[in-house]
């Protein structure tokens, strides 16, 4: 059940960073990927913030499109250097 849970998070936040960031998404996995590395980087910078999060799915969301957003931010960056 926690693996259906790190997908549909994954797969939302990626949608959602690909919609902020480029106006579509990257496509089903692409999604699912920047999603859940999203969350991880997204996780990192909320702790560096003193912000914790108590947990849901909501909250899980948020975090991780921000942290998919500072990604294709990065990646975008990176591309142009």
């Amino acid at each position: 059940m926690f693996f259906l849970y790190i997908i549909l998070v994954g797969l939302v936040a990626g949608w959602a960073a690909g919609k902020i960031m480029k106006g579509s998404g990257y496509g089903t996995l692409m999604d699912i990927v920047l999603g859940i590395v999203g969350a991880i980087v997204g996780g990192w910078i909320m702790r560096l913030l003193g912000f914790y999060t108590s947990g849901g799915l909501i909250p899980s969301i948020l975090v991780a499109i921000l942290g998919a957003v500072v990604v294709v931010v990065i990646v975008r960056a990176l591309k142009k250097a």
